[in-house]
């Protein structure tokens, strides 16, 4: 049986992340570019076979034009040498609620499990096959070359290891 093959639809879909500032408040990012596939064994989206994702660090936006800057730089990101996050994953079952795959951060492939809130699929009023899922997750940015880190004179972290991800993507079934 052949594979049905699937693309992100970005005009419906975000990525985003959220890491603890001062350890007082939470700061809230995400990428602005970024695309991905899948391959299915049916045209449900329930049982994949692969899924690429990629997201342009140079992309990313919190709302500060100068943090935005500071992630890129090397102290995080790394965006001229390392432009891009990367996850691949080999398979999901959308029963599961979980996917395993590998994370590339920074030149940095490490391999984590995400939690997956699966949607559905629907034909939309186009006439074409959407499936939908949340993914998210948390890492240690530190496990990912992500190593920057800054306490201030009262001792409290600048900003936190954990970074929460989150995903809410939207795929496009191909003819």
């Amino acid at each position: 049986m052949a594979s049905t093959k699937w693309v992100i639809d970005p005009m419906h879909s975000e990525v985003t992340f959220k890491v603890r500032h001062l350890m007082i408040s939470t700061v809230t990012g995400s990428f602005k570019v970024f695309n991905g596939h899948a391959e299915t064994e049916d045209d449900e989206f329930r049982l994949v076979q692969k899924i690429d994702f990629q997201a342009d660090v140079k992309s990313i936006d919190t709302n500060n034009e100068q943090r935005d800057t500071h992630l890129k730089s090397a102290d995080f990101f790394a965006a001229d040498e390392h432009p891009y996050l990367e996850f691949r994953a080999e398979s999901f079952n959308s029963s599961d609620n979980k996917i395993t795959g590998m994370l590339k951060m920074r030149g940095t492939e490490r391999p984590i499990t995400l939690d997956v809130d699966f949607g559905g699929t629907v034909v939309d009023g186009y006439g074409q096959t959407k499936a939908g899922l949340t993914v998210s997750g948390k890492v240690n940015r530190k496990d990912f070359g992500l190593v920057w880190s800054q306490v201030t004179e009262a001792g409290s972290v600048v900003v936190s290891d954990e970074v929460k991800m989150v995903a809410e993507v939207q795929f496009i079934k191909q003819a």
